[in-house]
């Protein structure tokens, strides 16, 4: 089957199911302007694997697209994504502890831009993070939003699921995102409605997500350290935060990728950015 052949069968299928009896089906959000362009990558906590699934970039690209609420970036552009949106999955407890981490960074870097003050809402829209925690099991998912300059984590949404009842109508691109996806199972379905739910949540936040993306800027500006010789990602590794084995994950890093160093080291950890812009803390013995 061809994948739009799958995208029509996933939309007629899902457009069948009986919606909870509890609670509306999910729907996209949209929006009226884009909030800037993203790259999505894959997140430190891949859970999907647990499900038999593979990562959910084409899915979130496509939410990205349907909703009108970012341009997926374009390597060839020659200028950094505004916005790197990263993907976890797992247990109720992995995204529980990974937006709470999120939650607290991006208070604490528009606390130091003076940026939180300027945000209407910003203390309801921090409410956007997670708190969903119960005992029922659950296909839990989460996106985090940070800035490629720094890093800095600038938003977080949640979202979970206990049977699906998404529905697709009107949304083609974010069915063929699930074919591409291959989130056709029941498992794929419900892992597609959290990450809706997830998604709504972050562009809930697009004023603190502009907030932090200009303060970021502001940062780099300040100090734009000196680009010296490229360098090559040798074994899949981590991009880290901080210069520490046990720093916060800023993205994975796939052997073979090419960074530049930011000129700064720190003990074993030198500081490198990507294409996107995205710059973290990488360990030496992991490069080439």
């Amino acid at each position: 089957m061809t994948s739009k052949t799958i995208a029509a069968a996933l939309a007629t299928a899902l457009l069948a199911m009986p919606a909870a009896a509890k609670d509306p089906p999910p729907t996209l959000t949209k929006c009226q302007a884009s909030l800037g362009t993203v790259a999505v990558v894959d997140g430190d906590t891949q859970g999907w694997t647990k499900f038999g699934l593979g990562s959910p970039r084409p899915l979130l690209a496509a939410l990205a697209n349907e909703s009108d609420c970012f341009a997926i970036h374009d390597p060839a552009s020659g200028k950094p994504a505004n916005f790197l949106m990263s993907a976890i999955a797992g247990s109720q407890e992995d995204i529980d502890k990974g937006v709470e981490v999120a939650k607290s960074v991006a208070t604490e870097a528009l606390v130091r831009s003076g940026a939180l003050g300027r945000v209407p809402g910003v203390g309801g829209m921090m409410g956007m993070f997670g708190g969903f925690g119960g005992k029922k099991k659950t296909i839990a998912a989460a996106i985090r939003v940070m800035s490629p300059a720094t890093g800095m984590a600038l938003a977080s949404g949640s979202g979970s699921s206990q049977s699906s009842s998404v529905t697709l109508g009107g949304m083609a691109g974010v069915a063929a995102g699930m074919a591409q996806a291959g989130y056709a199972s029941k498992d794929g379905q419900m892992l597609t409605e959290a990450f809706i739910k997830a998604f709504n949540a972050v562009v809930a936040q697009g004023s603190a997500l502009q907030a932090g993306a200009q303060a970021s800027m502001m940062q780099v500006a300040a100090s734009a350290p000196a680009v010296a010789p490229g360098a090559t990602v040798a074994v899949d590794t981590s991009m880290r935060a901080t210069p520490a084995m046990d720093g916060a994950v800023v993205r994975t890093l796939r052997a073979g990728t090419s960074l530049k160093p930011t000129g700064k080291r720190e003990g074993k950890f030198v500081e490198l950015a990507d294409s996107f812009g995205t710059s973290g803390w990488v360990n030496v013995e992991d490069l080439k």
